[in-house]
C-alpha cells in the first residue's frame, strides 16, 4: 500500500448537500431508505422522489424517468460504492444494526475502519450504504489519525467483524472503547471473511 499522497489545495470549499440515482423501482427505494436510515420524503410521485434525515430540504433524491436499463456487471463497474449514514454514539449504531435485523435487513460487509466501525448494507438497487460511528466521537481527531497514523496506511480497509459478537460483548459490559479496541485487534472476526470488497451482484 502506497503512502499518503494528500495534499493542502486551499480553496474556499462548499458543503457535499446530497446525492441523486436513478431507479426503476422508485417506491421500494424510498421505503427502503426510510426504514435503513430514517429518511423522509419530502416530494414523492411517480417519477422522483426528493429525501430528508435532517434540517436539509433532501439529502438523498431519486429519478426514475423512462427508458432506464438495469446495469449490465454492477459489482465491477466504476462510479459510487456507496454512500454513508453516521450515528453519534456506538449504542444508537449498534442498536439500529439490531433494528434492521430483526426486519430482515442483513449487511453484506463489516469493518473497523480505525476510524470508524462501518457496517455495509444493499439497498434495492444494489448500491452500497454505509451506516458507521466515529471511532474517536470527535471528527478533529479521527481526521488527524486518518492523516497521519502508519496504521492506517499499512491498511486502511480495516478489520472484519461480526456484528452479533459486537452485540454479546456489549451485553457483556464492554464499553465502546473496549470493543473497538477489540476489533482492531481481531478478537471479532466472522467465521466467514468476504473475499473482497465488491459489491454483491443482484442482477
Amino acid at each position: 500500500m502506497s503512502g499518503n499522497k494528500a495534499t493542502g489545495r486551499p480553496i474556499n470549499p462548499p458543503k457535499l448537500h446530497h446525492t441523486t440515482f436513478t431507479t426503476m423501482q422508485l417506491d421500494n427505494m424510498v421505503a427502503w431508505y426510510e426504514l435503513a436510515v430514517g429518511l423522509i420524503p419530502a416530494f414523492h410521485n411517480d417519477e422522483a422522489a426528493w429525501l430528508t434525515n435532517d434540517e436539509a430540504n433532501h439529502r438523498i433524491a431519486f429519478l426514475s424517468p423512462p427508458g432506464l436499463k438495469k446495469p449490465v456487471d454492477k459489482s465491477h463497474e466504476t462510479g459510487i460504492h456507496h454512500t454513508a449514514f453516521e450515528y453519534a454514539t456506538f449504542d444508537e449504531w449498534l442498536d439500529n444494526y439490531i433494528r434492521l435485523r430483526n426486519h430482515g435487513i442483513l449487511p453484506f460487509l463489516t469493518l473497523d475502519h480505525g476510524i470508524t466501525m462501518s457496517i455495509y448494507y444493499q439497498d434495492p438497487d444494489g448500491n452500497g450504504v454505509e451506516i458507521q460511528v466515529d471511532a474517536f466521537g470527535d471528527w478533529a481527531a479521527s481526521k488527524q489519525w486518518i492523516s497521519s497514523a502508519l496504521e492506517f496506511a499499512a491498511n486502511p480497509i480495516g478489520t472484519y467483524f461480526d456484528p452479533e459478537k459486537l452485540v454479546a460483548a456489549r451485553e457483556a459490559g464492554l464499553t465502546f472503547e473496549q470493543i473497538h479496541a477489540n476489533a482492531r485487534a481481531g478478537e471479532y472476526v466472522p467465521d466467514t471473511i468476504p473475499a473482497d470488497i465488491f459489491l454483491p451482484e443482484l442482477y
